[in-house]
């Protein structure tokens, strides 16, 4: 079974959905620790509840972003992961961190990347007019929210939505699609190989993943 380590830095909702998922077998992985850099994140009592180990890793106990990224990664390793997975983990990655666990490591992003990279993905999507929104899982490299993307799932906007609509719309999707792809990875059946993203043995498109 594989090791699964979950980063995150506040409610926790996504690792939830992971959690849940590996409950029902849906993952064929066990998720052996949770990481935050909050200590009130609530994810950190859902890894509790869950009897998952739970640590809490304080920016404010490092010098610098390559020294705190230095101690997780020692601390994560210590749990021998196969999959890092970021669900809702608010720090940007150094460069270091990314190349240790590349090709290992997933983030969901609430957007239809490449559209709307960084914060405030709602807010951008519905300032612009746009009718429809989502969220992309992807691999994770040095580029923001710039790796190659897996699967997205897309919601629709409406034109009297509040942003707080189309948030639970798109968190919705989120649940369903993350534990999909972390199984498609522990089965091996996911890959990056060259900058791409691979399915089965088949390069995936820009936009990831699609079925009619």
């Amino acid at each position: 079974m594989k090791n699964i380590v979950v980063l995150i830095s506040g409610n926790g909702s996504n690792l939830q959905a992971v959690i849940d998922a590996c409950r029902q077998n849906k993952i064929d992985g066990r998720i052996c620790a949770v990481f935050s850099n909050k200590a009130d994140a609530y994810g950190l009592l859902r890894a509790k509840q869950a009897d998952i180990p739970a640590h809490v890793i304080s920016p404010k106990n490092y010098a610098d972003r390559q020294a705190y990224d230095e101690a997780l990664k020692h601390t994560i390793d210590q749990y021998q992961p196969d999959l890092v997975v970021l669900a809702g983990y608010m720090r940007i990655l150094t460069s270091d961190f990314v190349q240790h666990y590349l090709g290992r490591l997933l983030n969901i992003h609430p957007s239809l990347l490449p559209k709307y990279p960084g914060l405030h993905t709602h807010r951008k999507a519905m300032e612009n007019c746009d009718t429809e929104h989502g969220t992309s899982v992807h691999f994770v490299t040095e580029e923001l929210d710039g790796g190659p993307v897996i699967l997205q799932a897309k919601v629709p906007i409406f034109a009297d939505d509040q942003e707080e609509d189309v948030i639970k719309r798109v968190q919705t999707q989120e649940h369903n699609i993350y534990p999909l792809v972390i199984n498609w990875f522990v089965e091996g059946r996911l890959s990056m190989i060259n900058g791409k993203a691979y399915l089965d043995g088949n390069s995936l498109p820009p936009q990831g993943y699609a079925v009619e």
